[in-house]
């Protein structure tokens, strides 16, 4: 192995995109990623190079006019202009904020999702539910990972919480300030791998990547008293090494998470009512008083809870909002 392929592979490169890369491509282009967005430019870097370079692609299909982080694109050597995307293994993605019928890219090409949430009064299964149901929508694996738990003598309660919302859901509770509480989390960030990190702002995710690094060069803030929030820090989507190898990439808090496409998704988390409603009397059940609804009737026997249906219902509701909005916009 050559140290151009050594340097890719570091990145994150594998068979999936080597297979993509054409003999004439790779005579005159270079593969590089894209580490982080910019207005007007992407970070992105190589094998043995990293710079900046323009996110316009001529005659680019639409999903790939504006390259993600963790994108990987082919630039010409001798311009360093980008000549495509190469096709991704998954794509993290929503409606874009104030306008249903547009969607914002998150990222790409991504091994592991750590669903960030803290242990105090910001905790929502709720959401939780919704970046659990975003990451299997794209089938990527997901972990949550509880943080400040520092401020609760019961984090397990939280854990709890969390774990019963899929059976054989990976929770972790970390301390981020302890680099010793942290460290089981690296066995997901091996050499080439990239973790994307997901969660409301304020809950950690800064404090967790600066820990994972051994550096505080990211900026953080403290959470306001009154209502356990925190502000905003992160503004840019950028991926970060780990010492030992691996990506993170830290991305900006999503409080208001829009899904899109995400039927599947729902239908994986949600699988216990998927089964029960399969089992109404009625195909057309909203199972409300119907005769033979087996959703009340598991809710009845304690199987199922209604808070779960109502989060299973709204979900539900905002993906067909998310379809009748496409099929508008057409």
């Amino acid at each position: 192995m050559n140290s151009t392929d050594r340097d890719l592979q570091a990145l994150g490169w594998d068979e999936h995109f080597d297979r993509q890369l054409s003999v004439e491509e790779a005579a005159y282009c270079r593969a590089v990623r894209v580490m982080s967005v910019h207005r007007g430019k992407i970070a992105v870097a190589g094998a043995g190079w990293a710079g900046f370079c323009s996110p316009h692609i001529p005659g680019a299909a639409p999903s790939d006019l504006h390259p993600t982080v963790g994108d990987w694109l082919l630039i010409a050597a001798a311009t360093l202009q980008p000549v495509r995307v190469l096709d991704r293994k998954n794509l993290f993605k929503r409606r874009a904020p104030g306008d249903p019928r547009r969607e914002q890219m998150i990222a790409a090409n991504v091994d592991t999702v750590f669903i960030v949430a803290s242990c105090n009064q910001d905790f929502s299964v709720a959401r939780l539910e919704r970046y659990l149901v975003m990451s299997r929508e794209v089938g990527v694996n997901a972990v949550v990972v509880l943080t400040k738990t520092d401020l609760t003598d019961m984090p397990e309660t939280f854990a709890e919480a969390a774990r019963a919302i899929e059976p054989g859901l990976v929770v972790r509770t970390v301390d981020g300030r302890d680099p010793a509480d942290v460290a089981g989390l690296a066995d997901w960030c091996g050499p080439g791998k990239t973790v994307a990190f997901l969660g409301s702002s304020g809950v950690g995710k800064s404090t967790l990547v600066n820990t994972l690094r051994g550096s505080d060069s990211i900026a953080t803030q403290a959470i306001r008293e009154n209502d356990g929030t925190g502000r905003h820090t992160t503004t840019v989507r950028e991926m970060h090494r780990l010492d030992h190898g691996g990506w993170l990439l830290d991305l900006p808090g999503m409080r208001e998470l829009q899904l899109s496409e995400a039927a599947g998704g729902i239908a994986e988390v949600f699988d216990d009512f998927a089964s029960a409603a399969a089992e109404c009397r009625f195909s057309n059940c909203s199972h409300g008083n119907e005769s033979g609804c087996a959703v009340r009737a598991a809710i009845e026997t304690g199987a199922l809870t209604v808070e779960r249906l109502e989060r299973w219902r709204n979900l539900a509701a905002g993906e067909g909002t998310s379809q009748a909005a496409k099929r508008r916009s057409r």
